[in-house]
């Protein structure tokens, strides 16, 4: 059976989706951009770790719904418009995750994202219980 779990502390889904959904064990958690949720917008003249920062907060908020922490992320996905910002990403991403228990994940540079950001993260995390 599948649970819906979305927050108001992260952006709202702007589609036919919800913020994460559990299914057993699992939470998957969609693809969050730098949308402030107590706006509903994206903040103009982001640097990429700024984005980085507020996209990583969103996910926070979406685990802290679920009962979650970064350090049950199993995978992360992480899609960027310009792969030369790899490492000022990273800079950021690394901050909440453990070294030794980080989940696994690819980084892939695309041609475009929603609202033209520079990264969207997304993450599937498990439930230990």
């Amino acid at each position: 059976m599948k649970t819906i779990i979305n927050t108001e502390k992260a952006p709202a889904p702007v589609g036919p989706y919800n913020q994460s959904v559990r299914f057993g064990d699992m939470l998957f958690i969609s693809g969050q951009v730098a949308i402030d949720p107590a706006t509903g917008a994206l903040p103009n003249g982001l640097t990429v770790e700024e984005e980085t920062e507020q996209v990583m907060q969103n996910l926070k908020a979406i685990l802290d719904e679920a009962g979650l922490s970064f350090e049950d992320a199993i995978k992360a996905s992480v899609f960027v418009a310009d792969m030369n910002n790899y490492s000022r990403i990273n800079e950021v991403y690394s901050k909440y995750f453990n070294e030794d228990t980080a989940p696994a994940r690819e980084l892939v540079e695309v041609a475009n994202l929603p609202k033209f950001v520079q990264v969207e993260i997304s993450l599937i995390a498990g439930f230990t219980n």
